[in-house]
């Protein structure tokens, strides 16, 4: 049986490759590479000829995410969504309004591995990684809903810290990173872009050749071992000398900040000797520090899973590179 082509997956100097192999003209690669960006399906895009069409559509994958429910918030116009993906696994995704303009969150897994205790995402393990086109695929239909009330609204910034530990699925979120910047797609700039990670150290060091100016941001969320091991079982096999050490070293040699989050647990690690040990500890890198208040531990039960929300009270710019 022929494996379908996943067009949505390829860069632009592939898709030349892919046309031309089935005896199209290269500039079909364009034309195909905007408008499935824009969110067209392979049949929608009139300007290829029917026969064509009907020839991708029988090749190729349609792997765009569609709404499978979304939730708006009355209070300053947020939009999560449960996007439905080619296979029936769910993700989901945020859509949040600010000021200096608008931001995704997406997923870069389905489920995930890391075994964090505060993180829903993690209750039932990794399911698979998510392909570049499931990646892309997030922002394209966030896009594409969102237009339809506001044509003027454009997503602006991403932020990788939905479901799943984007470093565990490193070649594929890369590659939709390399797809980001081309020209005829959703074309976001690097800057605007924050990765998180739970501190895969291996992972941090390869990104760090990747010369990708994004944000990289470190889900720390405690100022010792001892506290961290107890939540985050990444910690035993990195400890915080060790993800730090990378740390230090991606600073280095790509000069950006790196951005840390701290979700404080009441009794855990929000008490004042823990954040002396905190400035201690980060003392001298230059950082953002993003400091969280889990101030709700309902649940809300969406396809049979349990999210747990958490509100930002403060933030704290470069306070430890004083």
């Amino acid at each position: 049986m022929t494996t379908k082509v996943d067009l949505l997956s390829l860069l632009p100097t592939e898709l030349e490759e892919y046309f031309v192999s089935i005896g199209e003209p290269k500039f079909r690669a364009k034309q195909v590479f905007t408008r499935l960006h824009k969110g067209e399906r392979i049949g929608e895009i009139t300007n290829l000829s029917k026969a064509l069409r009907e020839k991708l559509v029988a090749e190729t994958l349609d792997t765009l995410p569609t709404v499978e429910e979304k939730l708006v918030s009355k209070i300053d116009g947020t939009v999560k969504y449960l996007f439905r993906l080619h296979d029936g696994a769910c993700i989901e995704s945020v859509f949040m309004r600010y000021k200096h303009g608008n931001t995704l969150c997406i997923s870069s897994q389905v489920g995930c591995r890391m075994g964090c205790k505060f993180c829903a995402s993690t209750i039932g393990g990794r399911v698979r990684d998510l392909t570049p086109a499931e990646l892309v695929g997030q922002v394209i239909a966030a896009q594409k809903d969102i237009s339809v009330s506001d044509p003027s609204a454009r997503i602006g910034g991403i932020v990788m810290m939905g479901i799943g530990e984007p470093l565990d699925n490193y070649e594929q979120v890369v590659r939709f990173l390399r797809m980001l910047g081309e020209e005829g797609g959703v074309h976001i700039g690097m800057r605007h872009i924050s990765l998180s990670t739970c501190g895969l150290v291996p992972g941090i060091y390869r990104l760090m050749e990747e010369q990708i100016p994004l944000t990289l941001s470190i889900s720390l969320h405690a100022p010792n071992d001892e506290i961290r091991s107890q939540s985050m079982p990444v910690n035993k096999r990195w400890p915080i000398e060790e993800l730090l050490s990378a740390c230090r070293d991606y600073i280095k040699a790509t000069g950006r900040r790196i951005s840390f989050e701290y979700a404080m647990i009441d009794g855990v690690n929000d008490t004042p000797e823990a954040a002396r040990e905190l400035i201690r500890l980060l003392k001298g890198l230059p950082a953002h520090m993003n400091l969280r208040e889990l101030i709700s531990l309902f649940a809300v039960w969406l396809e049979s899973e349990i999210y747990f929300l958490s509100a930002a009270i403060i933030l704290f710019w470069g306070f430890c590179s004083k």
